[in-house]
């Protein structure tokens, strides 16, 4: 039913803009001087029955299984559910669910068979009354936007207006999300500062966040330094981004200004495809070859290197952020003015030259948005980190040694049943706040290199 009402939907729009255009040609092949041009009364119908309908049908699906589970439940025999905590009562929701679904395990009680075949029933209805609604809704704001259809209607505006305010509905729901994100992670990680001091997770050396969930469990104490972990995050990303910068540059530049216009096509696309390759392949990739070949080395050199190492998972990801750095270098560089290539080249300069010294520095905001993408694309990534270099975190440099990162800590932390009101989950919280903070600073450097820069080439 939810495909026949969004069908609907779409034949709706269609028919509304096709007949809003009709009618309006209609009154310009009468003589009428329209204000607007057929196409935008079109236009206007097809967004007077798109949005609101959308939104109907968006907050329909959205409550329609809220609505349907509480008339089910409250629909059981009294005294059912008299004493059950809400786990309990959610696993009854669940197996009456199944139930209505057709997934039954044993003989159910015979209650629990009516309280399913009333959430069928009930499903049932929900399901055509939405079409019904739908058609009616749709059908209604189609003939409001038809009779609208006039010489001095002004068509544009008012297509103009919705889109407008489509656009700044996005706009405030981001914010408001970016607002709530940033909210979220404030309000848990005091509750975290409330049981670990802070200089403790600032300054400590130690991350050990195995600790008693209940009084009857033996572990141990808990360290909660988040220093070892950001370091690992600083040592993949920095060997990340000491193989992807030179190589993803200079790509870039060859591609933009040396390469053939053949090899160009076929070579921009292939570095591309690494943008695609999940990152678990990537991950596979440093377990199964990078990590063994380290291992060789190592072996061979007389080197000590751990199994999992911060070296193999940083060569992996710095192969996986070059077609950013390249991407938004090789754009970056195509938006510099052609006059300023030919300026350089008639006074005397070679390519090269005219590359280092006339485009990169043009280039230079474009350049560090890329740079700055892979930046934040390495400090979160997970997977790669997991498989390739560990879970233990140390306090360490070296890149031939076994860490971890943030991210991976976030996800660990946060594994199977979580009760928030004990530290070792709440420190995932923390751990996403200065995530968050090292990022944001991150940023606000990049923008001053930017503007920076864009003072002296504008």
């Amino acid at each position: 039913m939810t495909s026949l009402a969004f069908l609907i939907l779409f034949l709706v729009v269609v028919f509304g803009y096709v007949l809003n255009r009709a009618a309006a040609n209609q009154l310009r092949d009468k003589g009428f001087r329209l204000h607007s041009l057929a196409g935008f009364h079109g236009l206007y119908a097809a967004l007077v029955v798109l949005v609101p309908t959308t939104v109907f049908l968006i907050l329909w699906l959205m409550l329609q299984g809220t609505v349907i589970n509480n008339m089910t439940m409250s629909s059981l025999p009294a005294g059912t559910l008299d004493g059950l905590d809400t786990g309990a009562t959610q696993l009854i929701l669940a197996e009456i669910s199944q139930i209505a679904g057709g997934r039954m395990f044993g003989t159910p009680d015979p209650w629990k068979t009516e309280a399913a075949e009333r959430m069928t029933s009930l499903r049932a209805t929900a399901a055509t009354l939405m079409v019904v609604l739908t058609l009616t809704l749709t059908g209604g704001l189609a003939f409001f936007s038809w009779r609208r259809v006039a010489p001095d209607f002004r068509a544009r505006q008012g297509a103009e207006g919705i889109v407008s305010g489509l656009m700044i509905f996005c706009s405030t729901v981001a914010i408001f999300t970016t607002v709530g994100i940033i909210g979220s992670l404030m309000f848990e990680t005091y509750q975290f500062f409330t049981m670990v001091p802070w200089y403790e997770f600032l300054f400590g050396t130690r991350w050990e966040p195995q600790i008693p969930l209940r009084a009857d469990q033996i572990a141990a104490e808990g360290a909660f330094g988040w220093l070892p972990v950001l370091l690992g995050t600083l040592v993949i990303s920095a060997v990340a981004l000491f193989i992807a910068t030179p190589v993803g540059l200079l790509s870039a530049i060859y591609l933009n200004e040396f390469a053939s216009p053949t090899f160009r096509k076929i070579a921009k696309p292939v570095l591309e495809i690494l943008a695609g390759i999940p990152t678990v392949v990537y991950g596979f990739f440093a377990v199964l070859t990078i990590a063994p070949a380290l291992r060789g080395f190592g072996e061979w050199s007389g080197l000590p290197i751990a199994p999992n190492t911060a070296m193999a998972a940083g060569i992996v990801m710095g192969v996986m952020l070059i077609p950013f750095i390249s991407s938004f270098a090789d754009d970056a560089l195509s938006a510099v003015p052609r006059s300023l290539r030919d300026g350089s080249l008639a006074l005397g300069a070679t390519r090269a030259e005219t590359v280092t010294n006339v485009l990169f520095p043009a280039a230079i905001p474009g350049i560090v948005g890329g740079v700055l993408l892979a930046v934040s694309r390495a400090i979160g990534e997970t997977m790669i980190v997991v498989m390739a270099a560990g879970l233990i975190a140390k306090m360490t440099i070296n890149p031939l040694d076994s860490v971890t990162t943030v991210t991976v800590q976030i996800v660990t932390l946060l594994i199977g049943d979580s009760s928030f009101d004990n530290p070792k989950t709440l420190a995932a919280f923390a751990l996403g706040m200065m995530l968050f903070v090292v990022t944001l600073g991150i940023n606000v450097l990049a923008l001053r290199i930017v503007r920076k820069y864009r003072e002296v080439y504008d």
